[in-house]
């Protein structure tokens, strides 16, 4: 068991989220469901919990109630191997949602997601400021992030993007 599991908190659509993000990532599986029953507090039957996996990372969701709502201050980093898998994330988290700056998405549900080239970290870090403050520069022009963009930007030399 991980020592650390996200919880989210939908209103009703816990189970229908669930069974989104289980179709958007390929290596992804429902580890158990709880149902609530004749005592309530929702309706007897309807999905209380369901625990998931997303490439590894363990989730917890609940239909809580209205309470609370998703906002910027919680996302989830997805690093991708290229930009074939920067593409199809995407699309894919975006789609029903809303598309934003520097990788940012907000799914259907209200979560925001970051879908990012795995190599970002290399290319805002570094010895070399010129660099990265390219790359930064390249970045913000971005909604969804072009990785031969970006890599271009860290290994141009002289002006800057």
């Amino acid at each position: 068991m991980q020592k650390i599991t996200p919880f989210l908190w939908f209103n009703t659509n816990a189970e229908e989220a669930v069974a989104f993000y289980m179709s958007v990532f390929k290596d992804a599986k429902l580890l158990k469901t709880t149902r609530y029953t004749e005592a309530g507090p929702g309706p007897a039957g309807s999905l209380m919990t369901a625990v998931f996996e997303l490439q590894g990372q363990q989730f917890i969701a609940l239909n809580g109630g209205p309470a609370f709502q998703f906002t910027e201050a919680i996302s989830f980093v997805v690093n991708c191997e290229g930009q074939d898998e920067i593409d199809e994330l995407w699309e894919k988290l975006s789609e029903g949602g809303e598309k934003d700056r520097c990788g940012w998405v907000k799914d259907r549900f209200g979560l925001w997601w970051q879908v990012v080239p795995a190599t970002l970290g290399e290319l805002m870090s570094g010895s070399d400021a010129e660099r990265t403050k390219r790359v930064m520069q390249a970045m913000l022009k971005m909604s969804k992030l072009d990785l031969r963009l970006l890599e271009e930007a860290y290994n141009q030399a002289g002006e800057t993007v």
